[in-house]
């Protein structure tokens, strides 16, 4: 049945954090931590879906992220591949933002740096894949005139400005997560792990959501 708000966010962005704290507390490596974050991704799709949250953005992982071991790096890199690839196959368009110049981006994902449309256009969802905040103004930087609108001139220019970001695991930071867009964002903190998603965990951020005072300033 599907829960009514009196006010639902457009664009939610999601910070999946503590998969390899969950790993290791179930005593497997760090990095097998992260293939047990693509289902808790899933059940947070179909929950945007039935609840009709237009936008939905997921972050994958960052260049400093790269800076990881090997196993590790490898490990995330194959889970953003697997979890793109599945959505592929829903009812979504899928757009993935990160610097592709850089080998350490899949080379999997450079078709969806682009946005692509599967099935029914129900949902857009985003994917921060080596994405890094510097990276993103960059372009801004390099351009004299923006003509008065920043938004236009970033690397992540096709993703809207967002109104609610929810962080997993007990961390409270923003960990360069699309400055721009982030900009009057209500930031949400669930303690536990993202490999221990919950249905609740979502709905509680959305209430807390609801009953906040949105004014952007004014």
């Amino acid at each position: 049945m599907t829960k009514k708000y009196k006010r639902l966010p457009k664009h939610i962005g999601i910070i999946p954090d503590g998969n390899r704290r969950w790993a290791e507390r179930q005593g497997l490596a760090k990095e097998e931590g992260y293939q047990h974050g693509i289902d808790p991704g899933f059940a947070l799709y179909e929950l945007c879906l039935e609840l009709g949250i237009p936008e939905l953005t997921f972050y994958g992982f960052t260049q400093d992220n790269t800076k990881r071991p090997a196993a590790q790096k490898a490990a995330f890199q194959k889970a953003c591949v697997n979890a793109v690839n599945l959505l592929a196959n829903r009812d979504a368009s899928l757009l993935v933002v990160g610097n592709d110049k850089s080998p350490q981006f899949p080379e999997e994902l450079k078709p969806y740096t682009t946005r692509q449309v599967f099935g029914r256009d129900l949902i857009k969802i985003n994917f921060l894949v080596n994405y890094g905040w510097k990276w993103d103004l960059q372009n801004c930087l390099n351009q004299s005139n923006t003509n008065g609108n920043l938004l236009n001139s970033i690397a992540s220019r096709e993703i809207s400005r967002i109104d609610l970001i929810i962080r997993w695991g007990g961390r409270r930071r923003l960990s360069g997560f699309l400055p721009v867009q982030s900009i009057y964002a209500d930031f949400y903190v669930v303690d536990e792990l993202w490999p221990d998603f919950q249905p609740q965990h979502f709905y509680d951020a959305l209430k807390w959501y609801e009953e906040q005072d949105i004014t952007l300033g004014g």
